[in-house]
Parts: C-alpha cells; structure tokens; sequence
C-alpha cells in the first residue's frame, strides 16, 4: 500500500473516532441533566404533597 492510502485511512479511522467519542459526551451530558431534573422533580413533587396534605391535630393524652 501506498503511505498516502495509509494516511487516508488513518484520517478517516480518526474521524469516526472522534465522532464516536463526540456522541457519547453527548448523551451523557443529556444523562447527567435528565437524573439533574428528576431529581429535582420528584423533591419539588414531594414538597408538594407535604404543603397540599393539612396537618393532623394532636391527640391529648387522657
């Protein structure tokens, strides 16, 4: 083989490399803010029920 057909290939190996590791970054970026909002959602949902549920009154103790 040629060198120049070497380069050609290694350039285009390196290519989809670096796309490969591009999308990966990606989605776990998105991963990272997606487990981010959930956890944010489910404590403001938690919040929630605890100022829409009215304090029970305290039995006195006979």
């Amino acid at each position: 083989m040629h060198p120049e057909s070497h380069l050609i290939l290694h350039h285009a190996r390196a290519a989809e490399l670096h796309a490969a590791t591009r999308a990966r970054r990606q989605a776990a970026d998105a991963g990272r803010a997606g487990e981010l909002r959930a956890r944010l959602g489910w404590t403001l949902v938690e919040v929630g029920l605890r100022l829409a549920t009215a304090p029970q009154p305290a039995l006195a103790h006979a």
